[in-house]
């Protein structure tokens, strides 16, 4: 049995849909199972657990062999993380498989990179095999820009003119299918982008191939981006987190390519071009992005 964490979220979900249709047994844990209606497919048994809540993994976790471990960017990932964690390796979970991020330092000036990398050492140290999947942005990512393009034909970030090699959620999920259905992938990291570095004007020129007009990109300084963010009622240590993820974008930490895609999945990854031509409808402004994320 499989067992994923975070089943409704977006990584989660396309997982858990893959794993169904190839036929494996997966365990799907949320920790509302009335929110999960989308879940009710072959092979996959809804499950309510709660990663905050240690005492409520138990039931989760019994007869579970490998286990997929995704968890949202908030304040407490690590000690959620950590939590799961010491409750697979009582439960016998043999293999876990973490969702990490490309730059896991654990002297990152990005926080979430920090947690990151400190939750893979709680792993590696745990005694059970582990991969790590450290994955670069996801292109779904560039939904919360359609509103803006939809109304001013324009998105606004603190880039400057860096590169960043964003990675289709499908091909992380079929990757992380892959690790969790055949062997060879205990102890590994894998290094997880697409086939391309782009700056945000590439991104606005795929982009305009797609939306039916012309989509700029505008450059913002850091501190505008942040007001506006709190303007829009993002909390504070979030709206603190991006500028430092974007301060390391900027630092070029995200604009390598890396081949480990590639040769997992035994095949070119999906480009942005390719993600932005199947969202046209999005980006175009004709479908509301909460319809797809």
């Amino acid at each position: 049995m499989i067992l994923v964490t975070g089943a409704t979220g977006l990584n989660g979900s396309e997982l858990v849909r893959r794993l169904s249709a190839r036929g494996v047994p997966v365990r799907a844990m949320t920790r509302d199972a009335s929110r999960a209606s989308a879940l009710s497919l072959p092979n996959v048994e809804v499950v309510e657990g709660d990663m905050a809540r240690p005492e409520t993994l138990a039931g989760p976790l019994r007869g579970v062999e490998r286990a997929m471990l995704i968890s949202s960017s908030d304040p407490v990932m690590l000690e959620v993380q950590s939590n799961f964690i010491a409750a697979a390796k009582a439960a016998g979970v043999a293999h876990v498989v973490k969702l990490s991020g490309i730059m896991p330092e654990r002297d990152s000036a990005f926080r979430f990179a920090r947690m990151h990398g400190e939750a893979e050492l709680v792993l590696e140290e745990s005694g059970m095999a582990y991969t790590h999947l450290r994955a670069g942005e996801f292109m779904p990512a560039y939904f919360r820009q359609a509103p803006g393009i939809a109304a001013t034909g324009a998105f606004m970030l603190p880039m400057d003119d860096a590169r960043i090699a964003s990675i289709d959620v499908g091909d992380l999920a079929e990757i992380a299918a892959i690790t969790l259905t055949t062997s060879g992938h205990e102890g590994k990291i894998y290094r997880l982008t697409g086939p391309e570095a782009l700056t945000m004007s590439d991104v606005a020129s795929k982009l305009s191939a797609v939306a039916g007009k012309s989509v700029r990109y505008v450059n913002v300084s850091p501190e505008d981006y942040k007001n506006a963010n709190l303007s829009r009622g993002m909390p504070p240590y979030l709206a603190d987190a991006l500028l430092e993820l974007y301060a390391e974008r900027r630092n070029g930490k995200e604009g390598t390519v890396y081949p480990d895609t590639a040769e997992l999945l035994g095949r070119r990854p999906v480009s942005f071009g390719e993600f932005a031509g199947r969202n046209a409808a999005i980006f175009s402004g004709a479908q509301p992005p909460a319809a797809r994320v």
